[in-house]
């Protein structure tokens, strides 16, 4: 019978704090970025015993890509826009102050 050699329990902690230092570490790495779809498309995740259904995940995360997509496409949209209208607005501008200089 082999003898299993007892992991002291600080150790243990130790190992442990050290994962949760990891994860929230790459957390905030991913926050500081933009999500993008092919981010969401392209996630995997680690397989548990009695896990969530992989097609019904790999599912719901094309959905939210999809919505994703669309959502920053409707953003750049409008910030072009906005630019376009920024831009005609000065260009309004200079003309009025044009006018009334030379009446």
């Amino acid at each position: 019978m082999t003898r299993r050699r007892a992991v002291p329990v600080h150790n243990l902690i130790r190992r442990l704090a050290s994962r949760r230092d990891e994860r929230q570490r790459i957390a905030q790495t991913n926050r500081s970025q933009p999500l993008r779809p092919w981010q969401i498309r392209e996630r995997c995740f680690n397989v548990r015993r009695r896990g969530l259904d992989p097609v019904e995940i790999r599912t719901f995360l094309h959905q939210v890509a999809d919505e994703l997509t669309v959502a920053q496409t409707a953003l750049q949209a409008v910030q072009e826009e906005n630019l376009r209208i920024k831009n005609a607005l000065r260009s309004w501008q200079s003309a009025q102050s044009a006018n009334r200089l030379y009446r």
